[in-house]
């Protein structure tokens, strides 16, 4: 016994000085983890001759939006989601750098610019403009230009293009699928219960081709468009007006003439400055810039390092601002989305805190639920209600829900290229009961009243529930035109000669009344520190929305589940195996019959910002 109790003690020491051993490795790693933090938290001076490189890689966005690749570092680090760029990040860092001494130039690289839009585009082109005010120079080089990134590398002091490279304009506008003869070889029918002439977003599944009204819609949309793109290149490359229309129209006898080399071809239209490998770029950036040995190169700071040094405002008067970025859906949501509960609950906390004097409503958004866009525009009238002044900002698109939304404004503010309007309702409901019939499947039971199935798709409609939605749909847009035309002061009849589901460039639509100006997001600000008559001493406070819980991480993977695996839903089975390269509309068909509600109205206009 006494061998025994000696062995438990010298285990029981043992055990009691591997326990001080970890604890004292754990207190050591800590101890170092913070002093890491401290260093990092503290960088290097910045020194003379620095250049600003403004690699955009990924989407160009309002506001980041969390994704499954990226939920351990943006939920539980709190960082930014990888493969996006908020805008608001680029202009504040080249604002900045105008008027900082060691900054001596900004390199801009797009090869990895995803999708962005002309309103956003616009904003960044602004900042450019102002950068290159001071004299300092902005290069832009690409191993290839598309047409969203020429636009931005246009406003770059010079462009240089990868000799093996090409800029490609190509224009806007798209090509639909229609798939009404395929539904009808399936046995589905596709209900469709509306109010606009020009909502054209269920053509595909009621129709062969475009309707006259739709084609009439699209090419005023996109010939406005395209013409400012047009001219926008031509005057910040110093091009004659209507070079590069002239360009494309002749573009194969062009590149043929240039011996079929793209690069030399954009070389000899002053498309761009100079051709150049990635090596020729760094040769000439050493040459311009300062040697940097921590580089192997020009000395450089990326966009994420030189925001990191900025000291933000965080005291006195302030205005908030509210991204309210992609679709409009009821309940909760987190960012990169708009929802009737979550937006509203910011827009209340930016109301109550004493710190804030005026909102700023940033507004990017193709529509959505109806009722979660009235929870929006009517919080926003209370803020007015409550002394403090609310001015819209419209970016890439402000349509259908989107322009909804707006409504509760003191002053709207658009790009001139937002696509925006397209004041319209819809409710879709397709049914399979000839494909039930074809596959022998047959149903019957009984119910309490005639509404107790009536939602059912594997039945024919019944008529009085089509007259039931059709008379939701009717009232909602009566709500829509009734609204829009107390806030733009006029007379519902007016606004309905303009609505009727049709969208309209940002210019278009303050010719017919739908906006106060036209401008960009420096605007509003201005406008928003005129109306709470602040002074120059105002800060910016964003309201983004809270970092993602669980629960949504959840509801995010069993979504991915559903989109890479369309076995798991035939409804989606369905869509995918008509046409992998459906239209935009394809998706909210598939949400509206999942959805458990008896019918979904929608003020969505389904379109995409070029």
């Amino acid at each position: 016994m006494k061998t025994l109790a000696r062995f438990l003690t010298l285990c029981w020491h043992a055990l009691n000085a591997a326990r001080r051993v970890v604890s004292n490795v754990l207190f050591l790693a800590l101890v170092a983890a913070v002093l890491v933090m401290v260093y990092e938290a503290s960088p290097d001076r910045l020194d003379d001759r620095t250049v600003l490189v403004l690699n955009l890689r990924g989407n160009l966005v309002e506001q980041h939006a969390p994704s499954m690749g990226s939920l351990a570092w943006s939920g539980l680090m709190k960082k930014p989601s990888e493969g996006d760029v908020q805008m608001r990040d680029v202009v504040r860092a080249l604002d900045t750098a105008a008027d900082d001494t060691k900054i001596s130039a900004v390199l801009l690289l797009e090869d990895d610019l995803g999708t962005s839009g002309l309103a956003v585009e616009h904003e960044i082109a602004t900042a450019m403009d102002h950068f290159k005010k001071t004299g300092k120079p902005i290069i832009a080089w690409g191993s290839g230009f598309e047409q969203r990134q020429y636009l931005l590398a246009a406003h770059a002091s010079k462009i240089y293009l990868d000799p093996m490279g090409q800029v490609f304009l190509e224009g806007f506008g798209q090509y639909r699928n229609y798939f009404r003869d395929a539904l009808d070889k399936l046995g589905i029918t596709v209900h469709l219960m509306k109010v606009g002439t020009y909502k054209s977003f269920a053509e595909p599944y009621i129709a062969n081709g475009p309707s006259p009204a739709a084609q009439e819609a699209d090419k005023t949309l996109y010939d406005a468009l395209w013409k400012d793109y047009m001219s926008d290149v031509e005057t910040a490359r110093h091009l004659p007006a209507g070079s590069l229309q002239a360009t494309i129209d002749s573009l194969p006898q062009q590149l043929d003439a240039a011996g079929g080399d793209p690069a030399k071809l954009a070389l000899s239209l002053k498309w761009v400055d100079g051709l150049k490998t990635r090596d020729d770029l760094r040769k000439l950036m050493i040459e311009k810039g300062a040697w940097d040995s921590a580089h192997e190169g020009f000395r450089q700071i990326s966009l994420e390092d030189y925001l990191d040094r900025q000291q933000q405002q965080n005291a006195g008067p302030a205005i908030a601002v509210i991204v309210a970025e992609g679709e409009i859906q009821d309940g909760e949501a987190g960012a990169g989305s708009i929802s009737g509960i979550t937006t509203a609950k910011l827009i209340r906390k930016a109301c109550e805190d004493s710190q804030v004097k005026a909102v700023v409503f940033r507004v990017n958004s193709p529509g959505g639920s109806a009722f979660a866009s009235e929870e929006i525009r009517r919080e926003l009238e209370l803020t007015r209600e409550k002394g403090k002044p609310v001015v819209v900002s419209m970016g890439n698109l402000a349509a259908s829900g989107g322009y909804w939304v707006t409504m509760g404004a003191n002053d709207v503010i658009a790009d001139p290229d937002t696509v925006t309007g397209s004041i319209g309702v819809f409710a879709l409901f397709p049914t399979a009961e000839r494909l039930m019939d074809r596959l022998g499947i047959h149903s019957g039971g009984v119910t309490t009243t005639w509404l107790s199935d009536a939602r059912n798709p594997l039945r024919p409609m019944d008529p009085r529930f089509q007259s039931l939605v059709q008379t939701d749909v009717n009232h909602i847009y009566h709500e829509f035109i009734t609204r829009a035309a107390s806030a733009r002061n006029t007379s519902p009849d007016k606004i309905d000669s303009v609505a009727q589901g049709r969208v309209w460039t940002g210019t278009q639509a303050k010719t017919r009344g739908l906006v106060d100006h036209l401008g960009q997001f420096h605007d509003a600000v201005r406008s928003a520190a005129g109306l709470a008559h602040l002074d120059s001493t105002y800060h910016l406070k964003y309201f983004d929305p809270p970092s993602p819980g669980w629960e949504y991480w959840l509801d995010l993977f069993d979504n991915s589940l559903l989109r890479t695996n369309p076995s798991l839903n035939p409804l989606r089975s369905i869509g995918q195996w008509l046409g992998l390269a459906a239209p935009a509309p394809a998706s909210y068909w598939f949400q509206m019959v999942e959805r458990h509600d008896p019918f979904v109205v929608m003020t969505h206009c389904l379109c995409v910002s070029p």
